[in-house]
């Protein structure tokens, strides 16, 4: 897609589709009184007559297609709501812009353009046409990649229209929104790629490839090099399947630093995820292939800041095997030693994502990190607390919470913290080693694995996000169709801006 900010009246665009917002004002709920977010009076002039008809009550999401709109140059005028005027948000903004290119897209209208909303004093203007150009972005992508009778629906021009008193503001937004939504749907295009075809191997290459074309420094390394790092909990996952692992280290160093933090994003990588010798059920094992989500946020992450140019220094540790069972696998009952010399018990193979995180954390203290953070797959008991809504939120520190939490709150992504206390490590022991990789029993499966995984990153300020419930959604949403969803990648970035400052 092309997507562009422009400074045209809006009255004026050609275009086929013509998107503006529309607001309730109404002070009682069940009496909607609706205001679009423009001051052309022209455009006010062409909706005013289906406005109030009953129809259209601008709740958030909401629609109406008004053809040959009278006064404007657009084929269409397509009104979008955003909710209640006092609950406006960027979220909503972004959710609203989504709900135009889906709109369009399924219309196959290829061409469209969205008038910049009219803001009260509330809403940061910057931050606004940040999330606009997120939405617009966002909602363009579909997983739809190896359909051989695939119609390409994508569309090929958006622009945004603006008001050249606020160019500055629009401009910085706009490149914002470009760079985030750009490194999150190449996060789902990995996570959308099958097994046979995306290999810990190919991960390897596609990483390396996004870090060439981005000045970033990459390595990958393989089983020779695990070996010499004695990450035997890394080798354990990877032995029983023919293709190798790959251990994938991206570097970012700035031209100038404001402090001394080095922040380390590590992800777990397992290409396809069969449970191992504790093979899974068959339905839903498809979707396995989604298990390597935690390292595409990572990438995606990385090629965000590598544009975006934070005062930090950052590394990306990724931790890349395919779980599988055959003659060579590890099995339970097996005791693996980690890089860091701790000695793991094997309860369940398929409690794997958190053995090779285990190696990758404590590989990421090695080089120097200050700053902790991983992203992982890693648990369906995350998704039972949970649900679909959120995804799960651990720590080892307070202030490293606090200062994720205004990076979520910016970007709009939802995580709810769950304990990570040491009043749960009595779950994770073992009688004939240090630990053993699940708990005593079946409660609080989220936390006994946020609490393994705890042991490798000791004092070093640690953030644990178990995106399991939101990595895939079976149900589109307003700017995220069904499918990879690229969840965290943004949130991770804000992070690291704000370890930046």
């Amino acid at each position: 897609m092309n997507a562009s900010l422009q400074f045209s009246n809006a009255a004026e665009f050609v275009t086929p589709l013509l998107t503006v917002f529309a607001v309730d004002t109404a002070s009682k709920p069940d009496v909607p009184s609706l205001s679009l977010l423009t001051t052309e009076e022209t455009i006010l002039a062409a909706a005013a007559p289906f406005l109030n008809s009953g129809e259209f009550k601008a709740e958030a999401g909401g629609t109406l297609l008004l053809h040959a709109p009278a006064g404007l140059k657009a084929q269409r005028l397509l009104i979008v709501g955003v909710g209640k005027s006092e609950k406006l948000s960027t979220a909503e903004l972004r959710k609203a812009a989504g709900a135009a290119i889906r709109t369009a897209k399924t219309k196959s209208i290829l061409d469209a353009a969205i008038v910049f909303p009219k803001l009260d004093e509330n809403l940061d203007v910057v931050a606004a046409s940040r999330a606009l150009t997120e939405g617009i972005l966002l909602a363009d992508y579909d997983a739809d990649t190896y359909r051989s009778e695939r119609e390409d629906r994508s569309m090929q021009n958006i622009a945004l229209l603006g008001d050249t008193s606020l160019r500055a503001e629009l401009e910085s937004g706009f490149h914002e929104g470009e760079v985030f939504a750009a490194a999150q749907n190449f996060a789902r295009s990995l996570v959308n790629e099958p097994g046979n075809v995306l290999t810990p191997a190919e991960l390897g290459k596609r990483a390396a490839a996004m870090c060439e074309a981005n000045g970033l420094s990459c390595e990958v390394h393989s089983t020779e090099k695990l070996k010499e790092l004695g990450m035997g909990a890394f080798l354990g996952v990877a032995q029983g399947s023919v293709q190798p692992p790959a251990l994938i280290v991206m570097r970012y160093k700035p031209a100038k630093v404001a402090n001394n933090n080095v922040v380390a994003l590590v992800g777990k990588g397992i290409t396809f995820d069969t449970g191992g010798i504790s093979i899974k059920p068959a339905d839903g094992m498809d979707k396995m292939k989604y298990d390597m989500a935690g390292a595409a946020a990572m990438i995606g992450a990385m090629q965000a800041i590598a544009a975006l140019k934070p005062a930090v220094a950052v590394i990306s540790v990724i931790c890349s095997a395919e779980n599988m069972p055959s003659g060579s696998a590890y099995k339970p009952g097996d005791v693996l030693t980690a890089m860091s010399g701790k000695t793991i018990e094997v309860m369940n193979t398929d409690a794997e994502g958190r053995l090779v995180l285990a190696d990758g954390l404590h590989y990421a203290k090695t080089l120097g990190a200050t700053h902790l953070i991983n992203a992982a797959t890693l648990t369906g008991a995350c998704v039972v607390a949970l649900g679909k809504l959120n995804s799960g939120l651990f720590s080892n520190d307070d202030a490293a919470v606090a200062l994720f939490r205004n990076a979520a709150n910016t970007t709009n992504e939802s995580f709810w913290q769950l304990p990570c206390t040491d009043d749960y490590r009595e779950l994770i022991k073992s009688d004939i080693a240090d630990i053993r990789n699940t708990g005593m029993d079946r409660w609080g499966g989220a936390i006994t694995a946020a609490m393994f995984l705890k042991e490798f990153v000791g004092e070093t300020p640690w953030v644990h996000l178990d995106i399991a419930g939101q990595a895939w959604i079976d149900d589109a949403r307003s700017y995220i169709a069904k499918g990879p969803s690229g969840v965290a990648v943004r949130s991770i970035v804000e992070w690291v801006r704000v370890l930046a400052q």
